[in-house]
């Protein structure tokens, strides 16, 4: 895997994709922030809200369905106590209040409504989802849970545009 360069927009293609990555439509507007080698989404950058206009809490989704499973048998065997038990648990509060402000910053200011809240995975601190954490960090981001579940399923990124495992 590598970090990610700039977002891009969705196109129909990428839609067909993540739809069937998903099982299910996308609920509202993303780009791909990562992709494998052979092109496919890894990563989706989603806009702050859904297109019915509900709060959209998680910027980065991971779609990869192998690291997708990979992350699910982690959480079902304890990874989330055990990644709260081995991450300092301000660099976890770092990195919700980081991931936080990069999605806030995409909501136009004065927005009438309720706007999304919490951090990486939509808590606001402690660990919730480890796919959520993955997928920051596989976009670039400075998430020390993002870093531990990569370690622990011997995941990589290098940098380069529009990275490749």
């Amino acid at each position: 895997m590598s970090e990610a360069g700039p977002a891009e927009p969705s196109g129909d293609a990428d839609a067909r994709a993540v739809a069937a990555l998903l099982g299910r439509p996308p609920a509202g507007a993303f780009s791909v922030a990562v992709r494998a080698a052979d092109g496919t989404p890894m990563v989706i950058a989603n806009a702050p809200f859904l297109d019915d206009g509900s709060p959209m809490p998680t910027r980065y989704w991971l779609v990869d369905a192998r690291l997708r499973d990979e992350v699910s048998r982690l959480e079902s065997e304890g990874g989330v106590r055990q990644a709260e038990a081995a991450v300092d648990p301000d660099r976890v509060a770092a990195a919700h209040r980081h991931y936080a402000a990069e999605r806030d910053a995409l909501v136009p200011p004065g927005h009438p409504g309720p706007v999304p809240a919490g951090g990486v995975g939509g808590t606001r601190r402690g660990v919730k989802c480890l796919h959520a954490h993955l997928a920051w960090w596989l976009v670039g981001g400075d998430d020390p849970v993002g870093d531990w579940v990569a370690a622990r399923l011997g995941v990589t990124r290098r940098a380069g545009p529009n990275p490749a495992p």
